[in-house]
């Protein structure tokens, strides 16, 4: 379990169940609704079926959106006598396309078929069988099409793009449910529809204590957290005096995999140290210390930051998701956040920060 924090965005999908509705156009499959339990635990999935054409076998709904921008693309979905289907972004006027063949019998990713960019592809087990099927991509043309396309399987395990053109039976099927389309460079969780376009508003944590619950000369600032994507936004969790001014922070920083520290005191940063993970949309236990000349920063059970020079900040007041005045908002997953009033040990933080008991 974690604590998900996540920006507005808007679905722009319509009708993202009920994909019977007209705004959803059938070529070679037909849809069967309500005929599966969800991952919602509701039977309100549906049975996408092909037909005996020897051809493609789609549902696609129209949409207006812009060129050269970043949209996020997810469906959840299940095997059924078929057991792949294709998610793609199409411009039908040119047949620019970025797409993603998923395989819904070994929860693996597919061959992508584009010719425009195609910047992540993730699926995800929800259980009982369900994949969250997922793509970022954008086209240099204007997009019109959210497509979901039936696919066979190639020989072995491997699934092959080609193979969205094949020669139905009339009983092939998947199972799909909650389709979702937004602007930004990752998915972000399902927004149910039903016939308009939902914004689901920007997600706050608030209540964190006050001047009297934090210690100025010394403590422990710890999370166990992960980013919701690789993008190059900076993402802050902050003990401050409700600004910019003095502050002890974790961050995302806007380079590549980099996790940072700072402890600040009257604008000027005391100790300010980063790391590399290999990947900040996995878990990581971070902890930064500080006292005055006394500062170290720890990722993971290592020791990866030190100073015996600065001095520790002035006037905390707030724990808060953002870098102590309304920025940068802290958009990710927290599994543990946790703040010490006095410095704790080498051998405390690195039992606080390990994954396994030493």
């Amino acid at each position: 379990p974690h604590y998900l924090l996540e920006p507005a965005s808007t679905n722009i999908i319509e009708y993202s169940e009920d994909f019977s509705n007209s705004a959803w156009t059938k070529s070679n499959t037909t849809i069967t609704s309500n005929s599966i339990i969800s991952p919602d635990g509701t039977l309100n999935a549906s049975t996408l079926t092909d037909n005996t054409a020897n051809g493609i076998h789609r549902l696609r709904d129209s949409v207006s959106l812009s060129a050269s921008t970043d949209y996020s693309l997810s469906v959840f979905a299940k095997k059924g006598t078929l057991s792949n289907i294709q998610l793609a972004l199409i411009n039908t006027a040119n047949s620019n396309t970025s797409s993603r063949v998923f395989d819904l019998e070994n929860g693996v990713l597919g061959e992508s078929l584009t010719n425009q960019t195609l910047s992540n592809s993730k699926i995800t087990d929800y259980g009982n069988g369900w994949f969250k099927c997922e793509i970022t991509a954008q086209l240099a043309s204007t997009p019109n099409t959210y497509q979901i396309t039936l696919a066979t399987k190639s020989s072995g395990n491997a699934t092959n793009a080609s193979q969205v053109t094949y020669d139905g039976d009339g009983t092939g099927n998947v199972y799909i449910f909650g389709a979702q389309l937004e602007q930004g460079s990752y998915p972000t969780s399902y927004i149910p529809t039903n016939g308009t376009a939902i914004t689901r508003a920007a997600e706050t944590a608030n209540g964190s204590g006050d001047a009297a619950t934090f210690n100025d000369s010394e403590g422990v600032l710890m999370a166990e957290i992960s980013a919701l994507a690789n993008d190059g936004g900076n993402r802050i969790i902050s003990l401050s005096d409700g600004s910019q001014v003095s502050r002890v922070i974790i961050y995302y920083t806007s380079a590549n995999n980099q996790i940072n520290v700072i402890s600040s005191t009257n604008s000027t940063n005391q100790f300010n140290s980063s790391f590399i993970v290999s990947d900040i949309k996995s878990s990581s236990k971070i902890a930064i210390k500080y006292k005055n000349n006394d500062f170290s920063f720890w990722v993971n059970g290592i020791k990866v930051g030190t100073s015996t020079s600065g001095l520790a900040p002035i006037g905390l007041s707030e724990l808060a998701f953002d870098n102590g005045s309304g920025g940068a908002n802290f958009y990710g997953k927290t599994r543990e956040l946790q703040y010490f009033d006095s410095v704790l040990t080498d051998a405390q933080l690195e039992t606080l920060t390990s994954w396994t008991s030493l």
